[in-house]
């Protein structure tokens, strides 16, 4: 799959701009603030649906005007496919595929695979255990459609369940009928998410380490865990015995929407002992990883976007990734950088086509 054209108008701060690409390898370079990474966002927009930086529509139009709007002419199977996503100050978002739109973003999700690798990646090292579980779930999700719709109506339920609990705080009156539904549903599905993160992680975390392995040039042992409060326990048994914490706090304190991932370096948390190239590496080769098992189980080439992956790796990580690109000729393949010479050092030895885009 490839992205033959791009369209943009009033979107974060770029006002107009038009895109043809036709290289294995498109580098977008310039100064810090010029749009760079908005560009890689609105491809990121196009195939999910919503911007990877901020969510929020309103936030997407430019200062100072009234819409924006994304284009984009993709070629998948040897068949062009046209995208396209507006919004108006007020109103609804419009998506659009082949000049029909969308009823549910959710339909879409997969459709278009995509893998980004950005400065926000921190958070999956950093962040709390929501980043983790939305890295497991945004690659899962692209490849399995009841996952997807099993995690829409568990966070839903989750939410009325949570409110269920929070309404007896303020009235002092729990509707123990209403908590059972939600109950018996919060179990059923979450045990479907479980198991479904489960044997997801047995698989992923074989190509992870592959990766990081070839990156680190095997000096560094790398290890995946798999938190989960059902692990090793009955989601029936735990939703039962936490009902008076779960009313004492307000919300459901056991479950699923709890998972998380543990990463291991040399045997020691990467987020405390490792150096800032280490936990870089460590980044890449998760999404790395992604790729594969997104080509793997969709049958589709998933486009990369690389945003700013080059600063803080020393050159001969940064050729050893290179070469994994090459190796495993990736479709398509957006890198930014502020650094044009960086650029053309790390491609110096790709016999793929590439182009460089000088934003200003």
């Amino acid at each position: 799959m490839r992205l033959e054209k791009l369209s943009l108008t009033n979107y974060k701060n770029i006002d107009s701009k038009s895109f043809n690409f036709k290289e294995n390898i498109i580098c977008l370079v310039g100064n810090n603030g010029v749009g760079k990474s908005n560009v890689l966002s609105s491809i990121y927009h196009l195939c999910f649906g919503k911007s990877f930086i901020n969510s929020s529509s309103v936030s997407n139009i430019q200062f100072g005007t009234d819409f924006y709007m994304i284009k984009g002419v993709f070629s998948k199977d040897n068949v062009q496919e046209s995208l396209n996503f507006s919004y108006k100050r007020g109103n609804t978002k419009v998506f659009k595929r082949n000049g029909e739109v969308f009823k549910k973003i959710s339909d879409h999700i997969g459709q278009f695979p995509l893998v980004i690798v950005s400065p926000y990646d921190n958070d999956i090292i950093y962040g709390g255990s929501l980043f983790r579980r939305n890295l497991m779930d945004g690659i899962i999700g692209q490849t399995d459609k009841k996952f997807l719709i099993d995690l829409i109506n568990y966070k839903k339920i989750l939410g009325q369940r949570n409110a269920l609990l929070k309404m007896n705080y303020q009235k002092r009156k729990l509707d123990f009928s209403i908590l059972e539904i939600y109950n018996k549903s919060l179990i059923e599905i979450g045990n479907r998410i479980h198991e479904k993160r489960k044997s997801f992680i047995e698989i992923f975390k074989k190509l992870f380490k592959s990766y990081y392995l070839s990156i680190s040039e095997n000096k560094e042992t790398i290890k995946i865990n798999f938190k989960s409060q059902l692990n090793n326990n009955n989601y029936n048994d735990l939703i039962k015995q936490s009902l008076e914490r779960d009313i004492l706090f307000q919300f459901t304190t056991q479950g699923p929407h709890k998972d998380d991932l543990e990463f291991l370096l040399n045997g020691f948390q990467i987020k405390k002992f490792g150096s800032q190239g280490q936990q870089k590496s460590l980044l890449i080769s998760l999404k790395l990883a992604q790729y594969e098992f997104l080509k793997k189980n969709t049958g589709i080439k998933p486009i990369v976007l690389l945003d700013d992956i080059f600063d803080k790796l020393d050159q001969k990580r940064v050729e050893l990734i290179m070469q994994l690109i090459e190796n495993n000729y990736f479709g398509q393949v957006f890198i930014t950088d502020t650094d044009k010479d960086r650029v053309l050092k790390a491609l110096q030895t790709t016999k793929l086509k590439y182009k460089i885009h000088e934003i200003v």
